[in-house]
């Protein structure tokens, strides 16, 4: 037999190298999570099959013990309420929590009483991940489920949905870099400030798009402007004698070329005036955070957010640009 060991070793060592590669270290004799568990002991929470470790590429999180089935794993009762939990997840203030005074079955074991939650500093973040996790308002408790199997020392992602950077933020205090469902909207104000201001049908053809829900979530992502955008800059580009067509525009048809480059050529010009709005708005920012010492987590997520979007409208322009070759 050669110095290989066989199939049999040879297979084992890809197994043990590819292991290690992706094993997380454990750093639950750290500090903070001393702090933690200590937090979640005093409300009546352990748990023995999930502990704090560090993992290549994703950094921080939380690893598993044993290996997880995709099933109902954990209910939470009566540590969070759904309205302080709500509360903390639209807290962007480096994710620490602070209640004045906190309702009954806050965060505080006693009511009105000031705390500070040590753990929401403390999480991976990931839009789309292994396990989800709401509140379940028959049972009262904040239940985790598994999504997919999980294998022992693996990492432990929470899932939070299919959401935009804004929401992300707003609801749980972070930027997911890359994320493919980021996207920009654009306004009813925008989207009228770059047609015709001699357009005597405008105020008829944004009663329609009202009408016909139109008017919202029209948005730039990373594969250009949406459908729903483009649909509305169609209809608002109709000429006074195309305005009878306005059903076929709704349901994609192609009323005509002249239409179509219109269209396209107004979303062009949304999108350049985003992309000048973000970089003004990052070179701000980029100020702030010199002179604003005691703020820089909180501006480094601003700034997160609106390089995200820059990155969004720039790959917009790039294929606008492509559309609009077909014109020329």
């Amino acid at each position: 037999m050669k110095n290989g060991g066989g199939r049999t070793s040879r297979i084992r060592r890809r197994k043990l190298f590819t292991s290690s590669e992706s094993r997380g270290v454990n750093e639950s004799y750290k500090p903070e999570f001393i702090e933690l568990k200590k937090w979640l002991k005093d409300r009546k929470f352990e748990d023995t099959n999930l502990i704090p470790a560090r993992f290549p590429g994703t950094g921080r999180g939380l690893m598993s013990k044993t290996s997880l089935r995709p099933l109902f794993s954990e209910a939470v009762e009566s540590i969070f309420s759904y309205s302080a939990l709500l509360w903390a997840w639209c807290t962007v203030n480096t994710r620490a929590v602070y209640m004045e005074r906190a309702p009954r079955q806050c965060f505080s074991a006693e009511p009105d009483t000031c705390v500070l939650a040590p753990f929401l500093d403390l999480l991976n973040h990931s839009p789309d991940a292994q396990v989800k996790a709401a509140f379940n308002e028959e049972t009262r408790c904040y239940e985790i489920r598994t999504a997919v199997s999980c294998g022992k020392h693996q990492e432990v992602l929470i899932c939070y949905g299919p959401h935009d950077n804004h929401r992300l933020l707003l609801e749980y205090g972070f930027v997911s870099v890359r994320n493919p469902h980021a996207c920009v909207y654009v306004s009813k104000d925008i989207l009228v400030k770059y047609l015709p201001s001699t357009d005597k049908r405008m105020n008829q053809k944004i009663s329609i798009l009202e009408d016909h829900d139109f008017i919202e979530n029209l948005t730039f992502g990373w594969d250009g402007p949406s459908w729903r955008l483009l649909t509305a800059l169609k209809l608002l580009c109709l000429e006074a004698e195309e305005l009878t067509c306005w059903k076929k525009v709704l349901i994609g048809e192609i009323i005509s070329d002249t239409n179509e480059k219109a269209s396209l050529d107004i979303a062009q010009k949304i999108c350049h005036y985003f992309i000048k709005e973000s970089k003004a708005v990052l070179q701000k920012v980029s100020h702030m955070k010199d002179e604003e010492v005691s703020l820089i987590n909180q501006l480094t997520l601003v700034e997160t957010l609106w390089t995200e979007e820059l990155k969004i409208l720039q790959a917009s322009a790039e294929t606008l640009t492509s559309l609009q070759t077909a014109f020329t």
